[in-house]
This record gives structure tokens, C-alpha cells and sequence, in this order.
């Protein structure tokens, strides 16, 4: 079969535009008459709080600020669960949390106003911890459990297995929280056609869900809204979810002017998810050839304040919790755990990523205390055609994992020679 992109050179579609300085980002945009709006955002990470936006208003420049009060149609959005805010109402769950929007003629102005606008934070216990926010007594950063999700595996049994093990070693890892850098800060503008529909041109990474959360947020029908997707400048999971989308919208929709935002670096880091670090515990048995025969795991996801897609990550940890090895009995219990730390969500490999840390590292503590080469004992454990996995899939096609560990060592080696 001759494929066309595999195997082939071939040329981005957008790669001479960038190299060149020709794409079109939305900072470049500009349209007249528009104005620019900058967002409030908290400074505390649980607290309830009060806003007076009084003195901000008297401000010269200042056209409008946007409170939840503005909102026309749905105080909130997410890409699963519904539990982010587009401005909070009573209380903040993070530091970053968005309480208000303030639209001006000018940065300058719009930001004197946001130093001028009035929160009174009345805090309260918060949990930074998601072992203790697991706890039924910790604070609850949403509703009555910290909980949001708990993801079971299970394959023959574990308790048996290990007691015929001739090594089981328990270890517990940690992977930390990581921000996708991404090289261009969120940006946006905003307009209204002559027929009232709202136009947002913003970097995304989800232009038909942008749609649908911005039409609920203003209350309109999805037809009366577009989102144009200009030059991306990086992403990596980290533009899945809404950041400036509404407010611009409803900036847009209350003045009948453009408004266009830029968010600096430091609020660009504060305002997006990040990748779910993850508290992964152990246990993994082999008998005396190196042959694994019992995986037990507990991988505990922070999601922070909000869930964004913490369910679909901590259920691919869980499934590829015993990375490519084939493990006869195996028991895996993956949760995802609100806490108010910043919120996080998609990233390149999705839960995939974080588990190799601990699965690969058991993989060498055992070969070591087998005293059995790692390489040798990864051979007889992968999977391959003809394997099944834990969750019951069966290998039928493409899996050249011994081809790839070979050339790995191959490689080591010669690194080792020189």
C-alpha cells in the first residue's frame, strides 16, 4: 500500500505562513473603534467574596464592567461537568478564578479600573492536598465529595498471585504539575454582525465546542454565533477549554463594539489548565525467571479547583497502567480528586504520560533484584501479537515493541562504547 503522509515529506499547510511572518494571529487583528477588555481574577484560592465595581466605573474610559449580573444566559461552562464560572458569583475556588471583565478604551484605563474595582474575600479552609481532600472531613471545593471520579480495573486475582511471586517490590511515585508554555499567550476579539450574530476570533483548540459554550453563556442559538479559529501559536491540550471566549462575547454583545483582549504571560499561565499530577502507588510481583505475574495500583489525579477532563485522563492512566507488559492478574484503582490548586486538564498523552514514571521503574527494580538484565526482562513480559492486555483487548496487528527495545539497547550500547 503506498500511503500519502506516511513515510513521506510533506509540507504543513501553515508552516510557510509562520516562518515567514505572515499568519495571522489575533493580536494582530485590529478593527475600528474597538475597545479592549482585561479580567479580574482571584487572588485568594477559597473564599467567598463581595464585588463593588463602583469607583471603577467612575473611571474616564471605562465603557462597561462585567460581572456575573451581565451574564444573559448560562453563568457557566466546561467541557464535561458544568462547574467553572464564567464570573464567580459568591466564591472562588482557586487563585485565577475570573470575577469580572472590565472593557475600556484603552489597556491603560481597563487596567486602573481593575485596580480599582473592590473584592472583599472572606476565606476560608481550603485543601491543596487530594490524599486529604479524599478525606470526608476535608473542605469541599464543590457539592459533598471531593471525588469526581473513580476508574476499577480488575484481571484475575492479585491477593493469590502475589503470594506466588518470588519478588514484590511496593513503591509510591510522583509526578508534578506541568504548564504547557505554549508560545503564544491567549488572545481575542470580538464583533457583532449587522444581523446580531457574535463573532469570536480566538485561538482554539475547539472551535464547535467554543460555539456551544459561548451560545449558552449569551443565550443564543448556536447559528447566531461563529468562532474563527486564526493562526494557533502552540497548545498541547492546553486551549480545550474556555478561557477569554465568553467574556469577549458578551463584551461584544452589551456595547455593540469589537473588543479585543491580550493576556499577558503571567496571566496566560494562571488562566489555563495544566497537565494532572498524579500520586501513583505500586505493587508488582514476578516469579523467579522474571516472569510478572501480579500488577496493583492506586493513581490519585489532582484536577485542582475544576475537572476540565480530569474523568478521560484518570481512565487512560488506569488502562495503561501496566504500560506494554502483559500481566496475568491486575487490579487498578485510578481517582480524579478536586482540590484548589489550578485546575487542569488536557495535555499531550492524557494520562497516558504520567504512569510510565512508575510502571518502567518497577520494571527495573524487579530485573534487578532478579538479577536478570532489564532489557531481557522487558522481552519476556511485552506485549505482542497474540497478547491480551488488562482490559481484555486482544493484540491482533502492528506491535513491534521487541523491534523498538532492541534498537533502544543497541543504541544505549553504543553511547556506553563511546
Amino acid at each position: 500500500m503506498k500511503y500519502r503522509v506516511i513515510g513521506e515529506d510533506v509540507i504543513r499547510v501553515d508552516g510557510l505562513s509562520k516562518v515567514t511572518g505572515k499568519a495571522i494571529y489575533p493580536q494582530d487583528i485590529y478593527i475600528d473603534g474597538m475597545l479592549y477588555g482585561k479580567t479580574l481574577r482571584s487572588t485568594k484560592p477559597h473564599a467567598f467574596i463581595r464585588v463593588d465595581t463602583t469607583k471603577a466605573e467612575k473611571i474616564e474610559g471605562v465603557i462597561k464592567i462585567l460581572t456575573y449580573k451581565d451574564v444573559p444566559g448560562k453563568n457557566y461552562h466546561g467541557v464535561v461537568f458544568k462547574d467553572h464560572q464564567v464570573f464567580c458569583e459568591k466564591k472562588v475556588r482557586r487563585i485565577g478564578d475570573p470575577i469580572a471583565f472590565v472593557v475600556a478604551t484603552t489597556e491603560k484605563i481597563a487596567q486602573r479600573a481593575l485596580e480599582a474595582i473592590d473584592v472583599q474575600y472572606e476565606e476560608i479552609e481550603a485543601v491543596f492536598d487530594p490524599i486529604k481532600a479524599m478525606k470526608e472531613e476535608s473542605p469541599k471545593v464543590h457539592g459533598e465529595s471531593n471525588i469526581i471520579y473513580h476508574y476499577k480495573l480488575r484481571k484475575g486475582d492479585v491477593d493469590k498471585a502475589f503470594k506466588q511471586c518470588e519478588v514484590v517490590v511496593e513503591n509510591e511515585y510522583i509526578s508534578s504539575m506541568v504548564e504547557h508554555a505554549f508560545l503564544q499567550p491567549e488572545a481575542g476579539i470580538a464583533y457583532t454582525e449587522d444581523d446580531g450574530t457574535i463573532v469570536v476570533c480566538v485561538s482554539t483548540q475547539y472551535p464547535h465546542w467554543d460555539r456551544l459554550e459561548v451560545a449558552e453563556a449569551l443565550g443564543m442559538p448556536e447559528d447566531k454565533v461563529k468562532i474563527i479559529n486564526p493562526a494557533v501559536g502552540g497548545a498541547f491540550g492546553g486551549r480545550e477549554d474556555i478561557t477569554l471566549q465568553i467574556h469577549l462575547a458578551i463584551a461584544t454583545k452589551l456595547t455593540g463594539r469589537p473588543i479585543k483582549s491580550v493576556y499577558s504571560r503571567n496571566e496566560s499561565f494562571i488562566a489555563h489548565s495544566k497537565r494532572h499530577p498524579m500520586i501513583m502507588r505500586y505493587k508488582t510481583g514476578a516469579d523467579k525467571n522474571g516472569k510478572l505475574l501480579a500488577m496493583e495500583a492506586t493513581i490519585i489525579g489532582d484536577t485542582g479547583a475544576y475537572a476540565s477532563w480530569a474523568i478521560n485522563v484518570l481512565r487512560k492512566a488506569g488502562v495503561h497502567a501496566c504500560g506494554p507488559y502483559e500481566i496475568p492478574n491486575v487490579k487498578v484503582d485510578s481517582y480524579a480528586v478536586y482540590t484548589n490548586n489550578p485546575f487542569c486538564g488536557a495535555m499531550r498523552g492524557f494520562g497516558a504520560t504520567q504512569v510510565p514514571i512508575a510502571y518502567e521503574q518497577q520494571i527495573d527494580i524487579l530485573a534487578e533484584k532478579l538479577n536478570i538484565d532489564p532489557v531481557e526482562f522487558r522481552m519476556k513480559n511485552i506485549l505482542k501479537i497474540g497478547s491480551k492486555t488488562a482490559t481484555g483487548q486482544l493484540i491482533t496487528e502492528s506491535f513491534p515493541l521487541n523491534k523498538c527495545i532492541e534498537e533502544v539497547a543497541r543504541r544505549i550500547d553504543l553511547i556506553d562504547e563511546k
